[in-house]
């Protein structure tokens, strides 16, 4: 074996990575890329199912929540226009599903319109 031939094999599977990427289309890269910034704000938020030990609680992080909803808010907003109503809705249903969750496990909730994610979204109440 060559030195080359681990480097070609190398070269080869990025290029196949590449390819691969390029035969998805934007709303199902900008889609994933939501349900796992949803399924992380989740967690943070406490919503994790308790397991026999009751990790979810223990998993809870409002400061990690915080910026994983802001960032879910602007991506599901800035995205919208070009997701279509379906995916959109069901995009902003479960943002504005942890928005609420995270007031809830708030111990001092924040101000109307101050809360993660609500520059971008309105206030939620």
């Amino acid at each position: 074996m060559s030195p080359s031939e681990p480097e070609s094999s190398s070269t080869t599977a990025e290029a196949q990575a590449v390819r691969d990427i390029a035969d998805v289309a934007a709303v199902e890269i900008i889609t994933t890329a939501a349900v796992h910034l949803m399924s992380a704000a989740a967690v943070k938020c406490g919503l994790a199912e308790d397991g026999p030990d009751g990790a979810g609680s223990e998993l809870m992080d409002l400061d990690e929540a915080r910026k994983l909803i802001t960032a879910l808010a602007a991506l599901v907003t800035a995205s919208a226009p070009d997701l279509g109503n379906q995916h959109a809705r069901s995009l902003r249903d479960g943002l504005r599903s942890l928005q609420l969750a995270f007031r809830e496990a708030s111990a001092y909730p924040d101000a109307p319109g101050e809360g993660p994610g609500e520059k971008f979204t309105g206030s939620v109440v």
